[in-house]
């Protein structure tokens, strides 16, 4: 074999094999970069869920059998946070208003409707909502003046973000569809909290007090459960 056809078969011999080389890496990349497009964007709001279950228990009743007898409460919801925005709730005139944005009423969440879900028929003041799934909204009036509201309005989901966007931003109010509207007591929290917050708190096996929190606000409504 002549020289030059030496060095030729030499580097096509070099170039097969950097290429053998080079294509698990080609091929890594490519699912990688596929991956990436079809990776949903993420929620500013991420979702959240408070969850209790009431029931009569006895003392020397097991954990199991408690789970067994209890019944389901959920609050399903987005969790917008604060990010440095100052008087989340506004004043005077104005009170509630960005919260609302056009809507009546505030939707206390983000994303999808502020859900409760019951097992069980729960008595605010005294109104009965009765098992199921409910939508909820507050109607704040003045910083001292919240009204809680089981509405039988359904919530929309979508799966993908854009479309959410469109769907939860529509949501339209009814009066009509009120349930029970349960008056709330406001505070003032010791502390600031940086992502709205819904939480069940002083528990019994009938009993309860359902609390939102958000930046230093706190409104509570109490509620029984129906054996």
């Amino acid at each position: 074999m002549r020289r030059g056809e030496a060095i030729l078969a030499l580097l096509l011999s070099s170039y097969s094999m950097h290429r053998a080389q080079l294509a698990p890496i080609l091929a890594a990349a490519i699912v990688a970069a596929a991956s990436a497009q079809t990776t949903p964007s993420r929620s500013p709001s991420p979702d959240g869920v408070a969850s209790i279950q009431m029931g009569e228990w006895k003392a020397g009743d097991q954990p199991s059998a408690r789970v067994a007898a209890g019944k389901w409460v959920d609050v399903l919801y987005g969790r917008p946070i604060k990010r440095g925005r100052a008087d989340l709730f506004g004043s005077g005139a104005s009170y509630g208003a960005a919260l609302k944005g056009n809507a009546a009423v505030w939707r206390a969440g983000a994303n999808v409707l502020t859900r409760l879900r019951t097992e069980t028929p729960l008595v605010f003041g005294t109104k009965t909502v009765p098992p199921g799934e409910y939508t909820l909204f507050i109607d704040l009036k003045s910083p001292t003046d919240w009204t809680l509201i089981v509405s039988s309005i359904p919530a929309q989901a979508a799966d993908d973000v854009p479309t959410r966007s469109r769907v939860w931003e529509a949501f339209v109010y009814a009066p009509e569809k009120d349930v029970a509207r349960v008056p709330m007591k406001v505070e003032s929290l010791p502390f600031s909290q940086e992502q709205l917050t819904w939480a069940f708190t002083d528990v019994t096996g009938t009993r309860a007090t359902l609390r939102l929190m958000w930046d230093t606000t706190m409104a509570s409504a109490g509620f029984t459960a129906k054996p």
